[in-house]
C-alpha cells in the first residue's frame, strides 16, 4: 500500500506521473466521474483550511465519492482521549483512504504506520507535498517542461513549502535557489539542505541556498515565497519578523532580474505588502489562483493513483 508523507519518499518518476495524472484529470474530468464511486475519504483537520479542505472535498465529489470533515477540535484525539494509533486504526474500518493537516510531522508517520488504508499528508510542521505537486503542475503548465527551470524561493525557508520544493525540484533536473536570512531559525533543515545537494548532482539539476535574494532571482523561471507568518508563528513576533524578512520581498524590481517569461506563485493565503507587493501578485506574471485551482486537480489524482482507480 503506496501513502503520501513526503516527498522525499517518491522518486522522481513517481513525482512525474502525479503531475502527468493531475493534468490528465484536468484536462478531462468527465473521464473520472464515477471513478471513485461507493468510496469515501475522511478528512482529518487539526489546523485551519481554504484550498486544502474545499479542494479534496470536491475533488471527491467530483469522483462520485463522499467525503468526512473531521476536526479534531471536537474529537476525542483532539482532547487527548483517543492516542493517533487507536484512531486511525478505526477509521481504516469505515474509510477508504485518509488525508490529515496537522501540526506535527510525527502524527502523519504514526497515522501511516496504523491504518490499513492509504494516507496523504496535507500539511505538516515539515512537509507540505501536495501544494508542491500543484506548483510543479502549474509550472509545467507554462513551460512545458521542469528539467532546466529554475525555481527561486524567497523568505522563509525553515517550512514545509521550502522543504518540500527540495525534495522535489532538484531530483527532476530542476534549478533550485532558495533565499532566506541567516540563522538556524530562517533556513531550511540542514538535513534536508544535504539531501537536496545530492539528488541535484544525481539528476543533473542545481541547488543553491543564498542570503542574496538579487542571486536568487536572476534568470528565474519561477519567483516563489511564502507566508512570514505560518499558524505557528504568534502575532507578538510580527514586528520582529517583517523587519528580518522585508529584503526577502518578491517586488517588481526583483521580478525584472528573472527571464522575460517568468511567473510568480504563492501557496497562498498572502498579505499585500508583506511577502510580496501587490503590483507583483496581482500583475500580468502572476499564476497563483492557477496554482491553487492545481490543488483541487492534483488531490483528485492522488486519491485516484493511491487507490489504484486512475486510467491514463
Amino acid at each position: 500500500m503506496k501513502h503520501l508523507l513526503s516527498l522525499a519518499d517518491w522518486s522522481a518518476e513517481e513525482i512525474r506521473s502525479a503531475i502527468s495524472a493531475a493534468r490528465a484529470v484536468k484536462a478531462h474530468p468527465e473521464r473520472y466521474r464515477s471513478a471513485l464511486a461507493g468510496r469515501t475519504l475522511c478528512m482529518i483537520f487539526e489546523k485551519p483550511s481554504l484550498r486544502t479542505r474545499l479542494s479534496f472535498e470536491t475533488g471527491m465529489t467530483q469522483l462520485g465519492g463522499h467525503a468526512i470533515y473531521y476536526d479534531t477540535s471536537r474529537s476525542p484525539l483532539g482532547a487527548g482521549k483517543e492516542s493517533v494509533a487507536d484512531t486511525v486504526r478505526v477509521m481504516s474500518r469505515y474509510v477508504d483512504i485518509i488525508m490529515a493537516r496537522l501540526f506535527k510531522h510525527e502524527d502523519i508517520l504514526e497515522m501511516a504506520r496504523y491504518s490499513s488504508v492509504p494516507v496523504i499528508n496535507a500539511l505538516t510542521n515539515f512537509s507540505h507535498p501536495g501544494q508542491i505537486l500543484a506548483d510543479l503542475q502549474t509550472v509545467e503548465e507554462n513551460f512545458g517542461t521542469l528539467r532546466g527551470r529554475k525555481l527561486a524561493y524567497f523568505g522563509d525557508a525553515f517550512n514545509n513549502v521550502t522543504h518540500s520544493l527540495m525534495f522535489a525540484c532538484p531530483k527532476l533536473g530542476m534549478r533550485l535557489a532558495v533565499a532566506c536570512p541567516a540563522g538556524a531559525e530562517y533556513e531550511p533543515d540542514p538535513a534536508v539542505t544535504e539531501r537536496a545537494r545530492a539528488d541535484a548532482e544525481a539528476a543533473g539539476g542545481e541547488f543553491l541556498l543564498t542570503h542574496d535574494p538579487r542571486e536568487a532571482a536572476a534568470g528565474a523561471d519561477v519567483l516563489y515565497t511564502d507566508s512570514w507568518m505560518s499558524y505557528h508563528i504568534p502575532p507578538s513576533e510580527k514586528e520582529a519578523r517583517v523587519k528580518v524578512f522585508s529584503p526577502y520581498q518578491v517586488t517588481q524590481e526583483l521580478l525584472a532580474l528573472a527571464a522575460r517569461d517568468a511567473i510568480f506563485l504563492n501557496c497562498l493565503p498572502a498579505v499585500r505588502g508583506m511577502e510580496q507587493t501587490a503590483e507583483v501578485i496581482d500583475g500580468p506574471q502572476s499564476r497563483v489562483f492557477d496554482e491553487a485551482e492545481n490543488r483541487m486537480h492534483v488531490h483528485k489524482a492522488l486519491m485516484l493513483l493511491l487507490l489504484g482507480k486512475f486510467t491514463a
